[in-house]
């Protein structure tokens, strides 16, 4: 492959990446497991909230929908 054309590659990855990291679609994508309290969260208030904090708690788990 070319240069230009690694680079053209790069951009087009970079622009699906950014979309799909949006914290919208994280939140959608995703719910909080707490062991601790034995619940799963899924309201999007609660999870960005959880997502922003520097560290969770421990047996807190951010699991993945999909």
């Amino acid at each position: 492959m070319t240069p230009q054309a690694i680079e053209h590659e790069v951009e087009m990855l970079h622009g699906i990446l950014y979309m799909v990291e949006s914290p919208d679609n994280i939140v959608a994508a995703h719910e909080v497991i707490d062991i601790n309290k034995y619940k799963i969260t899924n309201s999007p208030q609660q999870l960005r909230s959880i997502i922003r904090q520097r560290e969770l708690k421990p047996f807190v788990f951010l699991n993945c929908k999909n």
